[in-house]
């Protein structure tokens, strides 16, 4: 792959995404937090290659999933005014479709067409599915840990938004805003687990399913980057303050400690 290409790619998505602006404000806001997402989730995709020390060829490819990642968003989110899959569509299925009716990927070789549609179609499962090797494990572990970087901005960014001004928030909210948790979530977080999408009741359950993320991080150099700018921390501020709370936070904090240090040995 080369580098005229991913600048292709990206004038063809700017152009693609222009075409779901509209006179719907509330439509526009949320076209326009998917758009900035996919920008950053690129930025964050050089900063994680280069700290794995990729070769160029991989580190574009990397980058041109990162584009188009979420790809899938827009034609969602015009169509049903959701970005909830549960409700919709499969954004990541909808986003391979997309690159496949368009033809964007014309001119790459097939294996890496198939690299690109295999990292999008699996970047939003709760976790990959087993047997994966070689260059689709590698590429879709990397848009997993630069996708969680940049929606942890979201979140830290957004929340304090919401808290300023809750009548003013013009992003779609997933769940109700009450002051509370479910404890099965806070269970599966305790234990070292991912928690299931279909457990979350509340906010609160979104801010920690969130939270749990770090135990699906692939690479100890998103774990600082997550640690060194103070998401976790942020987010937790939003939370109740309880003793399992206090409990949770412990437990995330040791784990992704615990994490840095083994590969600081390495």
């Amino acid at each position: 792959m080369r580098l005229q290409q991913l600048k292709s790619f990206k004038k063809w998505f700017l152009s693609y995404v222009s075409g779901f602006y509209g006179g719907d404000g509330y439509v526009n806001a949320n076209i326009k937090l998917k758009e900035k997402h996919s920008l950053r989730v690129c930025e964050e995709m050089q900063y994680i290659v280069r700290e794995l020390g990729l070769k160029r060829e991989q580190a574009l490819l990397a980058e041109t999933i990162a584009l188009f990642h979420d790809v899938g968003r827009f034609e969602q989110f015009a169509r049903y005014r959701t970005y909830k899959d549960h409700e919709s569509i499969d954004h990541s299925l909808l986003g391979v479709k997309v690159l496949r009716e368009t033809n964007v990927l014309d001119g790459l070789l097939n294996k890496e067409k198939q690299v690109i549609r295999k990292a999008i179609e699996y970047h939003g499962l709760k976790e990959l599915p087993s047997g994966l090797d070689g260059d689709c494990l590698l590429f879709c572990q990397l848009i997993r840990d630069a996708d969680k970087l940049d929606v942890y901005y979201i979140v830290a960014r957004y929340c304090r938004q919401y808290r300023r001004n809750p009548a003013k928030f013009s992003l779609e909210l997933e769940f109700p805003d009450k002051p509370t948790y479910t404890p099965k979530v806070v269970d599966d977080i305790l234990n070292g687990r991912r928690t299931s999408y279909s457990k979350l009741r509340v906010l609160n359950d979104m801010r920690l399913l969130q939270l749990g993320w770090v135990y699906d991080v692939n690479f100890a150099a998103t774990l600082k980057r997550i640690k060194r700018r103070g998401f976790l921390g942020e987010i937790f501020s939003f939370l109740p303050e309880t003793r399992e709370i206090e409990k949770v936070r412990e437990t995330i904090c040791s784990y992704v400690n615990l994490r840095i240090k083994k590969e600081r040995k390495l």
